[in-house]
């Protein structure tokens, strides 16, 4: 557990710093999120080692909690420095606006969706409101109610089908993800005659409203600038791991047009092993949609089953953004899987 702790920490104090003094802590901030990263995880390389499946781990949530808690000061700091009366220069500001962001949608955001899958219910609120604050409430509902029921499948809009660049999918993943949410939050409240005001969306947008006036009483027009900036940067790093995770892995449909079950090869991964500690084990994603529930200390990597990518996911995330250069890289991969996939059905 120290791993996590320690790498995770690391970056939410180097943007304090950042942000009240400036300077070099800045570049150091956004050198920890970018060069560092890729370095480390090319010192260090992939490791498939598992822990036990079994075991417990008492502090994996009292790290996403101090993490959950931190991220809310984090964010109203930023909002400041980014936007207010910091006295940070213009490219410190830009600096500390883009590190805060990949801090958001690099920690925060695998925190959320580690507190969203756990069985307190206080935990899962902490989660939503963590994605309320970055004006993405609604990805708490989808993810649960759409994205882990419907992955692989044309019914998912997280799940990017083969040939389908990000630029395209990142529109229609947003916009499908908030209307399937609504859609699954209201069947679940059919029948059941709760006020409207308990609708999970009346938080998401209430609280992302909330969250403009907030910025706007920290630090003016120039606070809600820089919380929409960061914000939709953090929301882009959300949208690229779904993108990379789930690209060109299809479930097979069955005769009675139902999916098959969800498997190990339905999701990307990577073994690497600082990546990894930074994002919660967010890249051991096949374990995670196979068992939900398992803490994300003790998810299992099993490259023999497993379709893994061929850089660290933040590697591949940038890759992404260059459709051609994604597309020659991941095409004959996806295929390749699908195969085996399809032979391994036909046994």
């Amino acid at each position: 557990m120290w791993a996590f702790a320690v790498v995770t920490v690391i970056p939410f104090l180097l943007i304090v710093s950042a942000a009240l003094a400036g300077g070099v802590w800045v570049w150091l901030a956004l050198g920890y999120m970018t060069v560092l990263v890729a370095l480390m995880d090319r010192i260090i390389g992939a490791c498939d080692r598992n822990r036990d499946p079994q075991a417990e781990f008492p502090a994996a949530e009292l790290l996403l909690v101090c993490l959950g808690v931190g991220h809310f000061g984090l964010l109203a700091l930023a909002i400041w420095a980014v936007g207010g009366t910091s006295g940070l220069t213009l490219a410190e500001r830009v600096g500390v606006a883009l590190a805060a962001g990949m801090v958001f949608g690099q920690i925060s955001h695998p925190a959320a969706h580690e507190l969203i899958h756990r069985q307190r219910r206080a935990l899962r609120r902490l989660g939503r409101l963590i994605y309320t604050s970055l004006l993405i409430g609604h990805h708490a509902s989808a993810h649960l109610l759409v994205h882990h029921l419907h992955v692989g499948t044309d019914t998912d809009p997280s799940s990017a089908p083969r040939g389908m660049g990000f630029y395209r999918f990142a529109g229609r993943a947003w916009r499908g993800a908030f209307l399937a949410g609504l859609a699954a939050e209201n069947r679940r409240r059919q029948g059941r005659n709760l006020p409207l005001w308990q609708h999970p969306y009346a938080l998401y947008l209430g609280g992302g409203a909330l969250m403009l006036i907030l910025a706007a009483v920290l630090a003016g027009a120039g606070g809600v600038l820089a919380l929409l900036i960061m914000a939709a940067h953090a929301q882009l790093q959300i949208q690229m791991s779904d993108y990379v995770q789930h690209y060109g892995l299809r479930r097979q449909i069955r005769p009675d047009g139902r999916a098959e079950p969800v498997g190990p090869q339905h999701s990307w991964n990577s073994p690497h092993v600082f990546s990894a500690a930074l994002s919660l084990n967010a890249p051991r994603h096949s374990d995670h949609h196979v068992t939900p529930s398992r803490p994300y200390p003790a998810l299992q990597l099993e490259p023999e089953t497993m379709p893994c990518l061929p850089r660290p996911l933040p590697v591949m995330a940038a890759l992404a953004l260059v459709p051609p250069v994604w597309f020659r890289m991941m095409d004959l991969r996806c295929e390749r899987w699908q195969n085996r996939a399809s032979k391994g059905k036909s046994r």
